[in-house]
């Protein structure tokens, strides 16, 4: 007789994303279940919590002051889940994702992991990168760089186990690299793990921005982070 499947509770931090969370919910309702999805919404004004249940019926939907660190927590709480996972709003699940998250959590002494991460493409009518923006986007999918806890950023789909996110607080309530900092206490409950498998999230910000200047932008409060610079100095250089 096989065991019954662990249950994942998949948390959706929100927060002006009525766009786009029908994209990243219908990856979730995809997924073999047992999963119960919380979105939490940080004060949104374009209609966030509504475009909720059209893409997915199950999902709950609750409130929470704003922060991305704050509203993942608050919907850790709301769940019930052995397993959770941390989806950011515009980010899509890769076929099979959770049955590879309970495989990966059913292994001796591992506390949590993440994902491999490409970016979406442009839309009909948005610009492309040029080439040196291509090239950056591109460095930063090469799997190269995808085994080092470093660079376990929010957008590759955290997860852990219940009981390790409870022991270690869950994540630090900070404006910036709450994820990071989150991931360094899980390492310290046991083993994190890098699955094959890529998420696939929006390009958005390089798009604004410009991928080699982002890039940079990023490597640079990345670097200060690793220096001990306090996260929120840093915040001022990266806003919403």
């Amino acid at each position: 007789m096989n065991p019954t499947p662990q249950t994942v509770t998949v948390v959706i931090p929100a927060l002006n994303e009525a766009a786009g969370i029908g994209r990243t919910l219908a990856s979730v309702a995809a997924q073999p279940g047992p999963v119960e999805v919380v979105v939490v919404d940080g004060g949104s004004t374009d209609g966030t919590a509504a475009a909720v249940h059209p893409a997915l019926a199950s999902a709950r939907v609750i409130a929470s002051e704003r922060g991305r660190a704050r509203q993942m927590n608050a919907g850790a709480a709301h769940g019930r889940g052995g397993a959770l996972l941390f989806l950011h709003a515009d980010t899509a699940l890769p076929p099979g994702a959770l049955d590879r998250v309970r495989r990966a959590l059913a292994e001796p002494g591992v506390a949590g992991g993440c994902f491999a991460v490409t970016f979406d493409r442009p839309a009909p009518g948005e610009p492309a990168f040029g080439p040196l923006g291509r090239a950056a986007m591109r460095l930063w999918e090469a799997r190269l760089w995808m085994r080092w806890h470093r660079l376990a950023f929010g957008d590759r789909a955290l997860f852990v186990r219940r009981d390790v996110f409870d022991a270690v607080g869950g994540f630090p309530e900070q404006p910036i690299f709450e994820d990071l900092d989150a991931v360094r206490a899980v390492r310290r409950r046991g083993r994190f793990v890098f699955l094959d498998a890529a998420v696939v999230t929006s390009a958005r910000r390089f798009r604004r921005g410009g991928a080699v200047r982002q890039q940079l932008r990023n490597l640079a409060l990345w670097a200060a982070w690793n220096a001990g610079v306090p996260p929120a100095r840093l915040k001022r250089f990266y806003p919403d």
